[in-house]
């Protein structure tokens, strides 16, 4: 890990985004709540949060942050169609929570996609990247619209 001991203490935050593409039928049965797993978007919200307080576990080289604001939005998408999912995270430490976001992300996509898997085995996970960060000593930091920066 980095040493961060000489970096001061403020408040960092940072948002990504990300989105799982499926069939219609799978996305049918995921607005009907008809699926053997259970409710879809309640779900994957939940297990985002989960994932991001503990992304130390998982990434190797990520230190363990007190995160101070967890949100994980799963929204429906017919023109995908698919789910949309974005993650806001918030910590007043001396790294910033871009990995957090990214983790919740990521985890709850990986979630959509095993709640869905019976009714489509080909779904997609799409545009995982981090869409801004504020604070830390690179400040506030906006994905550009191009894509990359």
């Amino acid at each position: 890990m980095v040493d961060v001991s000489d970096k001061a203490v403020s408040r960092r935050e940072a948002r990504a985004r990300g989105a799982v593409r499926m069939s219609a039928a799978a996305f049918e049965a995921v607005l009907l709540g008809n699926l053997p797993k259970g409710e879809v978007v309640a779900t994957a919200r939940i297990a985002g949060i989960q994932a991001a307080k503990r992304t130390s576990e998982l990434i190797p080289m990520c230190h363990p942050l007190i995160l101070t604001l967890v949100d994980v939005v799963c929204v429906p998408d017919r023109r995908l169609p698919g789910i949309r999912i974005e993650a806001r995270v918030r910590c007043d430490g001396k790294t910033g929570a871009e990995m957090e976001a990214l983790t919740a992300v990521a985890v709850a996509a990986l979630t959509v996609v095993d709640m869905a898997k019976s009714v489509d085995r080909w779904m997609t996970i799409e545009g995982v990247e981090l869409a801004e960060k504020r604070g830390g000593k690179s400040g506030d930091l906006r994905r550009p619209a191009s894509g990359r920066s």
